[in-house]
């Protein structure tokens, strides 16, 4: 996390630039706290930008409603409103009871994520595109939160599986 020009964003990627006879420069993809915009701006040699520093904590996940997840930390007991875009797309992947770690600030939650491994239900499977003769690899699945994944052909309706949230990537069947 930067703090520049009165702003906070946190840092999404980070470049190293060195031009021909001209100075070097860090070229930075941010991510402003505020509105989630993402911007790209430069800092020359001579620019200094303050470094924020966060502290992370785990909480325990104890419902969703529209866009706020209600957490809890489990120490003191701590309860937090903290919007769902703070997880990212990983936000609907949300359950109750799951662990989850939060970056704050001034008690304010600036990013989160969740387990890199999480159980999901299969609601409905998609009808392939392909022709008759054709057995598909792998079939669109509409999940239990929402989310549509792919999944090999023979999962059924039901049927409990792993998914990577950060790709929506299927893992393998919950046992």
């Amino acid at each position: 996390m930067t703090l520049t020009t009165g702003k906070m964003y946190q840092v999404i990627d980070a470049e190293h630039k060195q031009r021909g006879r001209g100075g070097a420069m860090m070229q930075m993809e941010l991510r402003d706290i505020d509105t989630g915009n993402k911007v790209s701006l430069r800092f020359g040699t001579e620019e200094a930008v303050e470094r924020v520093f966060v502290e992370d904590k785990s909480f325990t996940c104890l419902y969703t409603e529209n866009d706020t997840a209600f957490v809890i930390e489990s120490e003191t007991f701590e309860q937090l409103e903290v919007p769902l875009d703070v997880f990212g797309k990983a936000g609907a992947y949300l359950q109750e009871g799951m662990k989850v770690w939060l970056q704050l600030y001034d008690g304010r939650a600036l990013s989160g994520s969740i387990p890199k491994r999480v159980a999901c239900t299969i609601k409905e499977i998609h009808a392939s595109t392909k022709g008759p003769t054709v057995t598909p690899r792998y079939r669109r699945a509409l999940l239990d939160n929402g989310v549509t994944v792919m999944v090999p052909s023979y999962l059924e309706i039901g049927e409990e599986i792993f998914i990577n949230p950060q790709d929506d990537s299927y893992i393998g069947r919950a046992k």
